[in-house]
C-alpha cells in the first residue's frame, strides 16, 4: 500500500493511530495541521459566524498538502495520513447554510478533481460519551466547547458517509472496547488485520469475539 488514511470524528484517536502506523511500517507522516487553522478556535466559540472560513481553510490546506505529494513521484515513499479530503464536505454540510454550502461545493469540486485516492481508508468509530471523555483527557482548550449535540450530528454524518463510501478499500474499526494508543495487544491485532486486506469493505470489532 502506497497511501493509507485514518479517519473518524473528533477525539476518536486518528492522529495517534496514524503516528503509530507510520512508526510500525516506516511510512512518512501526513497530518492535517488543525492547529494551523486561524479560524478553528473562533469556530468552536461561534460556529455560525466562522464556519465558512474554517471549512475553506481546511479544504485548501489539505488539497495543497496532497497536491505537493502528488508532484513527488505519486506518493513515493509510502505515506499515512490522518485525513481524507473527500470527507471535507461532510463537515461543510453540517456547519454551512444553503448559500454558503453552494459556494463551498464549487470550490470543493475544483480542488479535488486530481487528488489521488488512498489504497486503504481506516475509519475509527466510538460512542459520543467516549469521544467526549477522550476530548476532555487530551485537554485542547478550544475543543472543550464541543457539545454532545454537535458530536452526535458529526458521528451520524460519518456513519452515513462511510456506509456509502466505495472509492477505496475500507476498514471500519470499533474503538469502544479497545485501546489502540496504550494496549500493545490491541494495536498488534489491528496491524495484523490491516496486512491481510487487499480490497473491499472490512470490519474490525474485537468486542464481538468476547465470551
Amino acid at each position: 500500500m502506497k497511501f493509507i488514511v485514518v479517519e473518524g470524528p473528533i477525539g476518536v484517536g486518528k492522529t495517534t493511530l496514524t503516528r503509530k502506523l507510520a512508526n510500525t511500517f516506516g511510512y512518512d507522516l501526513l497530518l492535517e495541521g488543525a492547529s494551523e487553522n486561524p479560524f478553528l478556535e473562533r469556530f468552536y466559540s461561534n460556529p455560525k459566524q466562522w464556519a465558512m472560513q474554517t471549512q475553506l481553510y481546511f479544504l485548501l490546506q489539505r488539497s495543497e498538502q496532497l497536491n505537493e505529494l502528488r508532484q513527488n513521484d505519486l506518493f513515493q515513499p509510502v505515506r499515512v495520513a490522518d485525513f481524507l479530503i473527500h470527507k471535507d464536505r461532510l463537515f461543510a454540510s453540517l456547519t454551512l447554510d444553503n448559500d454558503e454550502f453552494s459556494l463551498y461545493e464549487k470550490v470543493y469540486q475544483h480542488v479535488i478533481s486530481d487528488i489521488p485516492k488512498p489504497d486503504l481508508v481506516i475509519y475509527l468509530q466510538a460512542p459520543v460519551d467516549i469521544l467526549q471523555q477522550r476530548i476532555t483527557r487530551r485537554g485542547i482548550p478550544c475543543e472543550q466547547e464541543i457539545t454532545d449535540e454537535y458530536l452526535n450530528r458529526l458521528s451520524e454524518a460519518y456513519i452515513d458517509f462511510f456506509l456509502r463510501y466505495n472509492e477505496s478499500p475500507l476498514l471500519m474499526v470499533n474503538t469502544a472496547h479497545i485501546n489502540l494508543a496504550e494496549s500493545t495487544r490491541d494495536y498488534e491485532n489491528l496491524v495484523e488485520y490491516i496486512q491481510s486486506i487487499r480490497s473491499g469493505r472490512h470490519y474490525f470489532n474485537p468486542a464481538t469475539n468476547l465470551p
